[in-house]
């Protein structure tokens, strides 16, 4: 199975498992984790829910052979179904990020309300790289929690960054050695549990509150724009390339 998902002591467990292709994502592993999530909403047995990579790597992101050949085609897309659920959860969101987190492998993280990372995480959203545009509301979220100069750096260059500077843009709340960071994530979302369950879900929705139409908002302009930007002929050249293995050639377009 690609994403293993698991019920135990209150937790939600859901694993990235497809590590012959970097834990890339397709569009049956967004639907699995998007049922998952729905699920968790109405199992009053869940009260936190943690995403877990694996030691050498988190996701590469979008599998962009299955993405190419299977786009998303309207707000009922797994993807999409995805991106709803993951920004709408009513309950905690833990991650412990293990190695590479690409594109929606960091974008997701916004949208989790603990995340921790080990020392070898990296970060990256490189959609100018490919022809695209950010998502998941990553353009409205990463300047609000890390200021848009850093924003547009990460988001306009697309370059890997590290954990220590995950840490510094608030995107990461602790990092830790690779080999506690599995034990001390599950510590954490154990705390939640133990916790009331109607005050974790009311204070994270008070937080959340007033900037839930915003975030709708921009990823419904996201989800336009990306959709629009991927039959141009700069994306078209950025997935040849990258299947031809060769660097892209954006020169020719204005």
């Amino acid at each position: 199975m690609d994403i293993l998902t698991s019920k135990e002591n209150g937790i939600l467990t859901i694993t990235f498992n497809r590590l012959e292709k970097k834990n890339a994502i397709t569009a049956a592993m967004y639907q699995t984790i998007a049922d998952a999530l729905q699920d968790a909403e109405t199992d009053t047995a869940v009260r936190a829910v943690l995403f877990l990579g694996q030691p050498q790597i988190f996701s590469a992101g979008n599998d962009l052979e299955d993405f190419m050949k299977n786009p998303p085609r309207g707000s009922d897309s797994p993807v999409f179904q995805f991106l709803h659920d993951i920004s709408h959860a009513s309950k905690p969101l833990v991650a412990a990020v293990s190695g590479a987190a690409v594109g929606v492998g960091t974008t997701m993280l916004l949208h989790c309300d603990l995340v921790y990372a080990a020392d070898n995480a990296k970060f990256s959203m490189p959609f100018t790289q490919l022809g695209l545009c950010p998502e998941a509301a990553s353009s409205l979220l990463l300047p609000q929690l890390s200021g848009y100069q850093r924003a547009a750096e990460k988001l306009l260059l697309g370059e890997a960054f590290d954990a220590a500077e995950a840490h510094a843009m608030g995107l990461v709340n602790k990092v830790l050695p690779a080999d506690q960071l599995l034990a001390f994530a599950q510590a954490q979302t154990e705390k939640l549990v133990a916790l009331p369950a109607a005050s974790i879900r009311a204070s994270k929705k008070l937080m959340k509150a007033d900037q839930m139409a915003a975030v709708d908002k921009r990823m419904a302009e996201e989800i336009a724009q990306f959709a629009s930007m991927l039959t141009a002929p700069e994306a078209r050249e950025a997935m040849t390339a990258f299947f031809q293995k060769r660097k892209p050639d954006f020169s020719q377009f204005s």
